[in-house]
């Protein structure tokens, strides 16, 4: 019977490299300047420069100029199409849980929207947050109900 002795542990072969130990000696190749070179800004204690410094005299981000606008309040839904709706058996109730499960959804956002590409001939109860005119059109002309949750 082989038993593991805590002293015999060792990491695998080649995992682990020693430190390099700067500024110790000409043998050690890092030696002197440490390789940080002769004089000069980037030789010296917390020398060089910050990120994004290019050196000129107007830096390169202020020269592009500002453009657009995000609105952060604006609502983003999860875009669905009435022919995608077909999957679903006749008589079902779809909501957001069964976008998610049948796959037709990745991200639920805001909440989702039913837009009107395409037709539908089920009878559906369809529960979203929004409808197009052309969708809910659609929907209640094949005999479902287009509910706004």
């Amino acid at each position: 019977m082989n038993v593991m002795k805590l002293y015999e542990l060792s990491p695998a072969p080649g995992s682990v490299s020693a430190p390099k130990r700067k500024g110790r000696g000409i043998g050690s190749g890092n030696g002197k300047t440490a390789g940080r070179g002769h004089k000069g800004q980037n030789a010296r204690s917390g020398g060089g420069v910050r990120p994004g410094f290019d050196g000129t005299s107007v830096p390169y981000i202020r020269k592009l100029p500002k453009r657009g606008f995000k609105n952060y309040f604006k609502t983003h839904y999860a875009e669905v199409n009435v022919a995608s709706l077909s999957c679903f058996e006749n008589g079902a109730t779809v909501d957001t849980q069964a976008l998610f499960a049948a796959g037709i959804i990745k991200k639920e956002l805001d909440g989702v929207k039913i837009l009107g590409t395409g037709t539908i001939d089920k009878k559906l109860t369809v529960k979203a947050a929004a409808f197009s005119a052309g969708a809910k059109e659609k929907i209640e002309a094949a005999g479902g109900k287009a509910e706004v949750v």
